[in-house]
């Protein structure tokens, strides 16, 4: 998890697709975690924000869907893809 020590400031937020990846592809916490080989707790420490990937595990879960780590990992919140599709919320 990611500790804030005191008199610093905390470190800047790191948001994900995670969730919405999984369910794209109709996984669980648990199978993710095998996939990658972590534990399934670690998936959803990941996904509330309250842990931070490690470079390797960016990378194994980046080669698993394919898809470049900045795609699932961002510093600034994802607009939302039906704001990105449509041009507006929904």
């Amino acid at each position: 998890m990611v500790a804030k020590a005191a008199g610093r400031p905390s470190p800047p937020s790191l948001f994900n697709r995670l969730p919405v990846l999984r369910a794209e592809r109709g996984l669980s916490r648990q199978d993710l975690a095998a996939a990658v080989g972590v534990n399934y707790q670690t998936i959803g420490y990941l996904e509330r924000g309250e842990y931070h990937p490690s470079l390797d595990l960016a990378f194994r879960l980046s080669e698993y869907f394919g898809l470049p780590i900045e795609a699932i990992f961002s510093r600034t919140p994802f607009t939302p893809l039906s704001e990105r599709v449509y041009g507006g919320s929904a």
